[in-house]
């Protein structure tokens, strides 16, 4: 029986993205030896998409409160683009200090999370 999903994120900087994910959006984890940290997530979707390509995949969390959730990332110094507005949701990238970006969204569409 599946019981969940493990989402892998390369990084040039990972102990600076570790400590992102620990400190600033505060997910507990566990320490699987020399300090390679898993974090738990929270509960998640799957969706597919057409596309040209195979083995494309992005990651985004979910808000229900966008604009609140930008503003208290700003209160620590992280950079978030501006809000684009999408048919599905209001989105933003959260540039992690490795140098890459992860989404963050207010879906417009029904979620199938049970959030209760």
């Amino acid at each position: 029986m599946i019981f969940g999903a493990h989402v892998i994120i390369y990084s040039k900087d990972p102990e600076a993205d570790r400590a992102f994910f620990r400190d600033v959006f505060g997910f507990s984890s566990v320490d699987a030896g020399h300090n390679w940290l898993i974090f738990a997530l929270p509960p998640a979707e799957a969706a597919f998409h057409p596309h040209d390509e195979n083995n494309i995949h992005e990651l985004y969390f979910m808000s229900d409160d966008l604009e609140a959730e930008i503003a208290g990332l700003r209160e620590r110094n992280v950079s978030c683009s501006e809000i684009q507005e999408a048919r599905w949701g209001s989105i933003t990238q959260v540039q992690l200090p490795g140098g890459g970006k992860v989404g963050l969204y207010q879906p417009k569409h029904p979620v199938a999370i049970n959030k209760g």
